[in-house]
């Protein structure tokens, strides 16, 4: 997932919004197809001239014209990147398979490509992969708040990193995301309020037609389960097959429908704080029971390797090393709790390197992917103007000290982050105009299959469940295993079932459970640098939230 504020470097590549925004009154207004609304609008299929992304690439690109917004659609148009992997047995293929990275934030053009090793081997024979940067994401027309790059790099320098700590950090952070919200209400108000993730569907199901589909295909991970979610409830005849991995329960997204202020922030409604607490004690547990050669921060046993991280903790909140303060290290521990292979033992070398006093190097990036533009523009502001324009989160931002210390009473160190995470939302400016609170009950034309990871640390296993209830017709499999999105923590079992469903449209039994291929410190501490993140929020957070 990806989120504001959180930003501990770029994994689900988005990976948590792992962090974004939102405020109390983001769908105070009747939307498009609120609650009992009219029919979904549509606007003019758009073109796609397919061309090679880079010259002898495997990857074609194209650009879509939507309108920004479909009440309007003779109105003002925008551009979606978009980026295809043709079957590699195009004698068999079945059609397209969109796939979104999640986020909010996340850019298809650039992670599709990234994680396209992962999609399961049958898949890739039989379908066209495509992916697009979302509006006001990436390549895409994008929300971006500032002039140039250097006011971009001076707004990054002065807010803490990971969350604030002390009085100080605290004033400082709060100014810094009323100071974004104002630039980017300057900029671009009228883009701002149409970057919802229904807005998104729309152009979804344009893209749909565009290839020649008479029906969704769909793989979504992290936050592209609650767009999937969103376009399966204003397009539930559309649907041929949607596998929503490591999910979000649309409920606690958009606070029930409500239009009261909301008690809580997003992330401690869906339970991220209990699902990264619960990720980190099994990632202290594992740890301790190995060796030191295979987990770097192992102090000989479970029970000692969480009193060591307790004590780091405490030490890092008195005395930084370096730029690495508290508030960065927890961030960084959640975000790097995402990928378990080699992401943990990469994690604990760093702890250990903490604990010996000295800064960690950083983690290479990963090969940028064979595109026209391998590093767009991917600011806090993007992912905050999806998520906050529809999340409601509470908008004072004196209440979050006290949301997070409650969130660490039950959550420990990740409490603090997963609750600072939607402040940013607190002064957001913007509220989506044509978003989608609910039903999320609607038939839809075939079942969709939720995959639930046990230990997450952005989308609790408790939200794939809530899903599967929540949709009319809906199969839960559940991924015994660890870490945020099971396309990258991978599972020959879990493929088998969502390449079977993919192709003939078989649903695993009720009850089906897979386990992890790689369990946690299976080999020695590998060498070298490896991307840590995607999905969800993973670069906020991912960005917030949820690289998911």
């Amino acid at each position: 997932m990806h989120i504001a504020g959180a930003r501990a470097g770029r994994r689900w590549y988005a990976a948590v919004v792992t962090a974004a925004v939102t405020c109390s009154t983001v769908l105070a207004g009747p939307g498009l197809a609120a609650a009992g609304g009219p029919p979904s609008p549509t606007g003019p299929v758009p073109r796609l001239a397919w061309h090679p992304c880079v010259q002898g690439g495997q990857f074609d690109c194209a650009t879509a014209k939507v309108p920004l917004d479909y009440r309007n659609p003779g109105g003002r148009t925008i551009q979606l990147a978009v980026v295809k992997r043709k079957a590699t047995d195009p004698r068999r293929r079945l059609g397209t398979l969109f796939f979104n990275p999640g986020g909010p934030g996340g850019p298809g053009t650039i992670q599709m490509p990234q994680s396209y090793p992962f999609f399961p081997r049958e898949v890739r024979e039989r379908f066209d992969i495509v992916s697009w940067d979302p509006r006001g994401i990436g390549s895409s027309t994008a929300v971006n708040c500032f002039a140039n790059p250097a006011e971009a790099r001076a707004w990054n320098a002065s807010r803490p990193v990971g969350f604030p700590v002390g009085v100080a950090q605290r004033a400082a952070w709060i100014a810094a995301y009323r100071e974004l919200g104002r630039r980017c209400q300057q900029r671009d108000p009228q883009l701002l309020r149409h970057v919802s993730t229904a807005d998104t569907a729309r152009d979804l199901d344009g893209l749909r037609q565009a290839v020649g589909e008479p029906q969704l295909s769909y793989l979504g991970v992290s936050y592209g389960t609650f767009l999937g979610a969103t376009y399966a409830n204003l397009f539930p005849g559309k649907v041929r097959a949607m596998i929503l991995d490591s999910t979000i329960d649309p409920q606690a997204w958009t606070n029930h429908g409500s239009h009261e202020p909301p008690r809580l922030p997003t992330f401690l409604r869906m339970g991220s704080d209990l699902g990264a607490a619960a990720t980190l004690d099994q990632f202290l547990s594992h740890c301790g029971a190995t060796t030191t050669a295979r987990c770097a921060f192992s102090a000989g046993s479970p029970k000692a390797t969480r009193d060591k991280f307790d004590r780091l903790m405490r030490r890092l909140r008195e005395h930084p090393v370096g730029a690495w303060t508290y508030g960065r290290t927890v961030g960084d521990v959640v975000n790097s709790l995402y990928n378990v292979a080699p992401g943990w033992s990469y994690l604990a070398a760093r702890l250990q390197t903490l604990w010996q006093g000295r800064a960690p190097d950083p983690t290479p990036p990963p090969p940028a992917p064979p595109v026209p533009n391998p590093n767009p523009y991917t600011g806090e502001e993007q992912a905050a103007a999806v998520f906050c324009g529809e999340s409601p989160n509470p908008r004072d931002p004196g209440a979050y000290h006290a949301l997070a210390e409650a969130s660490a009473r039950r959550a420990g160190d990740a409490g603090r982050f997963w609750a600072w995470a939607g402040e940013p939302c607190a002064t957001w400016p913007a509220a989506a105009a044509n978003g989608y609170r609910g039903p999320w009950n609607k038939p839809t034309a075939h079942p969709v299959l939720v995959i639930g990871t046990t230990y997450d640390p952005a989308t609790p296993y408790a939200g794939a469940q809530a899903l599967a209830k929540e949709l009319a017709q809906a199969r839960l499999l559940t991924h015994h295993g660890y870490g945020h999105t099971e396309l990258t923590n991978p599972s020959t079992c879990v493929h088998a079932y969502e390449s079977r469903y993919l192709i003939d449209g078989t649903l695993p039994p009720p009850g089906a459970a897979c386990r992890q291929d790689i369990p946690p410190f299976a080999a020695p501490i590998p060498r070298g640098g490896v991307a840590t993140g995607g999905g969800a929020m993973a670069g906020r957070v991912s960005r917030a939230g949820l690289r998911p």
